[in-house]
């Protein structure tokens, strides 16, 4: 006969550990210094293993109450949170960004806790716009503002990620006649510099001269400086001004290290330039598809 067992703490002892968890992470996030979407990512994935510990829509109160006792009954509870999302179809990264904001959680609340992650599928051929489809985004660009112009350069030219666009400064560009280079705040402390092309240069000089020199933000809009938000619909209004609905800025920066691969970059070139912390996460834009491999073939095996 199965002895019974006893829970390490009840499920209103669980209730409580969750919210006291879950109030020093908040604190943690207020005051730590990842990157503003990842705090908010953070806080929303920590309160939804919070809720589904303790809610009893999904069947699961009550089923860890060793959930804060300890790292074993901890590792169990989250385990099984991670079985949930796969479940319910969470995509890996969704899944892992749920993981590490919760061991996080633990961290602040005393446990450190180790959870295998879910597994990422081999990234492919990156989401990068054909030679054609840049061509028309560069002409839409081009019957824009001056505005709108110079921050698809800087998406475009400068591999910037969306929140680094938003984050510039007028003091984070430089330009001259024949050199020019953006500073570009990335995740948490991390800043790099990048060199901007003729276009690129070209482009912002025309939006410095409108806008003025004095110091702030790069991006002024009508209600304070524009925001991640702001800078996408302006790549989603040019997009679809180029007969390229629903563009988003990260396959801008595809774009920009997919041409550097093809004009001879090598990976830890590409690396420093988009900011990647490891080379492998550049070495997929050496991953080509099977356009460019039967425009290979065919380049050298016909005559």
């Amino acid at each position: 006969m199965t002895a019974p067992v006893v829970p390490l703490r009840p499920a209103a002892g669980v209730a409580a550990a969750s919210r006291d968890a879950l109030a020093a992470v908040e604190v943690h996030l207020g005051r730590c210094a990842l990157a503003a979407n990842t705090v908010k990512a953070y806080r929303r994935q920590a309160r939804a293993f919070v809720t589904w510990l303790t809610d009893d829509a999904d069947g699961v109160h009550g089923a860890h109450p060793d959930a804060f006792a300890d790292v074993v009954g901890a590792e169990a509870a989250v385990t099984a949170w991670r079985r949930h999302l796969l479940t319910r179809r969470a995509s890996p990264a969704t899944v892992n960004q749920g993981l590490a904001a919760v061991t996080l959680m633990y961290t602040q609340a005393g446990l450190r806790i180790d959870v295998k992650p879910a597994r990422l599928p081999k990234p492919g051929e990156p989401d990068a716009l054909t030679r054609t489809e840049q061509g028309r985004l560069e002409r839409a660009a081009a019957r824009r503002t001056a505005r709108d112009r110079a921050i698809i350069a800087v998406l475009l030219y400068g591999g910037a990620r969306v929140e680094e666009c938003a984050r510039l400064e007028t003091v984070d560009v430089t330009l001259t006649a024949r050199t020019g280079h953006a500073r570009l705040h990335g995740k948490g402390d991390e800043v790099r510099t990048v060199p901007l092309p003729s276009m690129a240069r070209e482009h912002l000089a025309a939006w410095l001269d409108e806008r003025g020199p004095q110091a702030g933000p790069l991006w002024p809009g009508q209600r304070g400086p524009l925001s991640v938000s702001g800078i996408t619909q302006v790549v989603l209004a040019v997009g679809d001004d180029a007969g390229l609905p629903g563009l988003r800025p990260h396959r801008l920066r595809h774009t920009y290290a997919t041409r550097l691969r093809e004009g001879g970059a090598d990976p830890a070139q590409i690396q420093a330039l988009l900011g990647h912390s490891s080379v492998e996460t550049s070495a997929r834009y050496f991953r080509a598809g099977a356009a460019e491999q039967a425009a290979v073939v065919n380049q050298i095996f016909e005559p």
